[in-house]
């Protein structure tokens, strides 16, 4: 990697050396700027915070309530240690942000985790011009297109009523952060827009409802989740929507709503196998990354001269971007592919 880039590779998170400053840390540093608040993203611990103004009631909720955080509307500069920072909306959850790092007119841009598909419960991705682009490529296979969102939620909807027919608590998994209030919100626009018009009642896990309750606040629409007490459980046993992360799969929480079929919304389930291997009933393609082509779009969109390739099939997008006459390279990162087909979902 060239000692010539703004954002380096390190032991501890990508490094701006101009800024003395970290972007989306792996280990507690002094600056972190944070792109979204996933766990692979940003860590606890850190003395100082810069995310975007949308993202900051969901970072709180990531690491300490009193944590000095700083916010910026995207596209508001800010100046750190002489280096130009701008935020720029990255779709892939709410607050999500690119991060945009200029000195002396060169401008390097780190996407964080990113998809162009519409979402109404986060701000859409925007093409940032720039030298170089730093892209994930969580899912940088050609295979992975993603269906309508649209035909998607109905078919969600089908399947809960189908599962009402016969008795069955419908069992809905997803990330407990970004992917659970996407579902929701899918499900809630497709059936009308209103609690009256879902099929049944919904229960979160409470891992889930306390990023409902963020996003509700963020004005995202967003239907009524219900704790899982005993009266709640009764009355909506065979006929609800739970929803909560993949991690209670085989749990005595889960085993309280018996009987019922279980679902997994990832873009990993754009592979039949990987529905097996989770043990679920069935899978819906809902993800929150950029597929292959809307990676590509968006890495032509920025007219970079370099592209960095992170987080996933790293080695198959380089070679692919290589034939393609790209200036392509590897950015090492701590982490495999975030929500990797056995981690917590894409």
């Amino acid at each position: 990697m060239s000692d010539a880039h703004l954002i380096r590779a390190t032991d501890r998170g990508l490094f701006v050396e101009a800024g003395n400053f970290y972007i989306d840390p792996w280990r507690p540093v002094d600056r972190a700027v944070v792109t979204h608040a996933h766990a692979d993203h940003c860590t606890w611990g850190c003395e100082r915070y810069l995310c975007s103004s949308e993202g900051e009631q969901v970072l709180r909720q990531r690491v300490q309530p009193d944590a000095r955080v700083q916010t910026a509307g995207y596209g508001e500069p800010i100046d750190l240690n002489g280096v130009r920072i701008t935020l720029h909306p990255a779709g892939h959850l709410l607050g999500s942000a690119q991060v945009c790092v200029e000195v002396a007119g060169r401008r390097e841009v780190s996407s964080g985790d990113y998809k162009v598909e519409p979402d109404p419960t986060c701000t859409p991705f925007e093409p940032v011009r720039c030298d170089r682009f730093i892209s994930e490529s969580t899912f940088g296979l050609p295979i992975y297109r993603w269906p309508d969102s649209d035909a998607v939620a109905a078919d969600m909807l089908a399947w809960w009523r189908g599962n009402q027919a016969a008795g069955r608590t419908s069992v809905m998994f997803g990330y407990a952060l970004g992917k659970a209030q996407r579902v929701l919100n899918m499900m809630l626009e497709a059936a009308g827009g209103t609690d009256a018009d879902l099929p049944g009642e919904i229960i979160g896990h409470g891992a889930v409802r306390r990023f409902v309750d963020v996003y509700a606040a963020a004005g995202k629409a967003m239907p009524t989740v219900l704790p899982s007490d005993d009266d709640t459980r009764k009355r909506v046993k065979g006929a609800g929507l739970v929803i909560a992360p993949p991690s209670v799969l085989g749990t005595p929480w889960l085993r309280r709503f018996a009987p019922y079929s279980t679902a997994f919304a990832s873009g990993w389930m754009m592979v039949r196998g990987n529905r097996r291997r989770r043990g679920v009933d069935r899978g819906f393609v809902v993800s929150d990354h950029v597929d292959w082509h809307g990676m590509l779009d968006s890495i032509a969109a920025t007219g970079c001269s370099s592209v960095g390739v992170t987080h996933g099939y790293v080695q198959q997008t380089v070679r692919f971007l290589h034939g393609q006459g790209v200036d392509a390279e590897v950015v090492p990162t701590h982490f495999e592919a975030e929500d990797a087909p056995d981690g917590k979902g894409g």
